[in-house]
């Protein structure tokens, strides 16, 4: 059974009262020290006392640029607290991003990690709209330090609901401008209730770390909504995450839970350094691409822990066709997690039948609001009560989803479709191959044909040798119009902050060439 939220809600204050009986347990670790959860129950309320001694209004926007860190969760759940609005944003986007986001919000005002003001600064050259700036990291001259908030006593929480507007985050898709994508204080509760209670199952004896940043959806529900709903311990981490940052926190924190993306998984097991006795994982979860089977298989053979595979969405805040404890099956995205439905439909909109493929949607209680003035694209992907993910699928007979790929991404060759994904999960087997990304190019009569991009392991070297070997590897375990017919090695593919393969930019520079 589902639990439903209370009409009466503010997730900030709700996460409050889940831990009061646990002050002195660590909630978050990050490189300065850490936060016990009574620490963090006096930081919410202070820190909402100070937005509003700085004159942010409830139903304001706060426009929230910080690296992962203890003050994040703080001034995101701060915001939730005082009833206003974080607007949580990437931190590795552009000037001209940043600008954009900025006027489209109308933030009031905009708290920002001190080594990303340059670009703020930037952004704030070319936007219209003059938010106030507060700093945190460190003290900037004229700059209200995000340290001042704290000294205006605390507040009580605001009298929100479940469904009052709680938080943004952008979606930016692979084309057009980024959508701010809204979300309530319910779709939090909802998104635990769910995924987090029927399938992650943390407790408060988890440690939990999250290669995914807090500013994303999937790195959300990990990082502040999952551990805090169990009174777990979060480990926070401000840089990059490369094998070596990875494998250090594994060490160093020894987490029992570990949130990837596949590139990261792949990236890590092609990396020295750490073996199953360096650490304590029980599980490891997988979103962002669908993981492939050979990824999934050497991780748990090396590692000990299986990686159980997901997918969620930005406007679905969080995964919800999954694979469980107990019944991980790698080269499949699981099965609908307790609380959401999924179809799949054909091109006119019918549903079709298992082995068929088609579009996914997908319904449940954590479906966001709308895009935030954007009504032509809130139409397109909100449909009643179904939301569009924009992903091919396929069902077995088994009742288990088999990801084909993005629907912008899928390719139709000899008049019959094909996945990418498919074919980039058969050429990762290839023991040279590291990473792969597959597109479709016009041959000289003008019919698609499929292309891979290839980043080799690093004891590979590229040859013609190679190529041949490595198409008639694919040639040998898929259908013969689904092996690539050229092959081009790369140092690195274009991707997403989240790990995902820009497939679109290869597609722009094959037609640029």
């Amino acid at each position: 059974m589902i639990q439903e939220p209370p009409a009466e809600l503010n997730f900030a204050a709700h996460v409050i009262g889940l831990n009061d009986g646990r002050p002195d347990k660590p909630a978050y670790i990050d490189e300065r020290g850490g936060l016990s959860y009574g620490q963090l129950a006096d930081a919410i309320r202070r820190c909402a006392a100070g937005y509003r001694a700085a004159g942010l209004q409830p139903e304001q926007r706060l426009f929230l640029l910080m690296h992962d860190g203890i003050d994040w969760p703080v001034a995101f759940l701060g915001a939730l607290y005082a009833g206003i609005v974080p607007v949580a944003v990437n931190t590795l986007l552009s000037t001209a991003d940043y600008a954009y986001m900025i006027d489209h919000s109308g933030a009031a005002a905009l708290l920002v990690s001190a080594p990303l003001l340059p670009v703020i600064d930037a952004a704030l050259g070319q936007a219209r709209c003059r938010p106030a700036v507060i700093v945190a990291g460190a003290v900037v001259d004229g700059r209200t330090p995000f340290s001042r908030l704290f000294e205006a006593g605390t507040a009580a929480a605001a009298p929100t609901r479940a469904d009052d507007i709680a938080f943004w985050l952008y979606s930016s898709g692979s084309t057009g401008r980024p959508k701010g994508t809204v979300h309530s204080h319910g779709n939090l509760f909802a998104t635990n209730a769910t995924y987090g209670v029927h399938v992650l199952g943390l407790t408060d004896q988890d440690v939990v770390f999250s290669a995914a940043k807090l500013f994303f959806a999937y790195g959300l529900g990990n990082a502040l909504t999952f551990p805090l709903s169990a009174g777990a311990t979060t480990v926070l981490m401000g840089e990059r995450p490369t094998p070596a940052s990875v494998f250090a926190r594994l060490t160093r924190h020894r987490p029992s839970v570990f949130f990837g993306v596949p590139t990261l998984y792949a990236a890590m097991l092609a990396a020295p350094g750490i073996e199953r006795s360096d650490v304590a994982l029980r599980l490891a979860v997988s979103a962002g691409e669908a993981l492939p089977r050979d990824i999934g298989e050497r991780f748990e053979a090396r590692f000990g822990c299986p990686i159980m595979d997901g997918i969620g969405s930005t406007e679905m805040l969080h995964i919800f066709l999954s694979n469980r404890v107990g019944d991980i099956r790698y080269g499949t995205t699981g099965t609908p997690v307790p609380g959401y439905d999924v179809e799949l439909r054909s091109d006119d909109g019918r549903p079709v039948g298992p082995g068929t493929l088609g579009d996914l949607y997908v319904r449940g209680p954590s479906a966001a609001l709308l895009y935030w003035a954007d009504r032509g694209r809130s139409r397109a992907t909100f449909l009643g009560p179904w939301t569009r993910s924009g992903d091919k699928y396929l069902c077995d007979e088994n009742g288990y989803y088999v990801y084909a790929g993005r629907s912008d991404d899928m390719l139709k060759v000899s008049g019959q479709y094909v996945s990418p994904f498919e074919v980039e999960g058969t050429l990762v087997e290839h023991p040279a191959v590291l990473e792969a990304a597959v597109i479709g190019t016009a041959d000289a009569s003008g019919l698609t044909k499929t292309k891979a991009f290839l980043v080799l392991k690093p004891e590979a070297l590229p040859s013609t040798a190679l190529e041949d070997e490595i198409r008639a590897f694919v040639k040998a375990r898929l259908a013969a119009h689904k092996y690539p017919r050229a092959i081009e090695f790369v140092d690195e593919l274009p991707k997403t902050a989240t790990g995902k393969i820009q497939r679109f930019k290869l597609r722009q520079r094959e037609a640029a060439a």
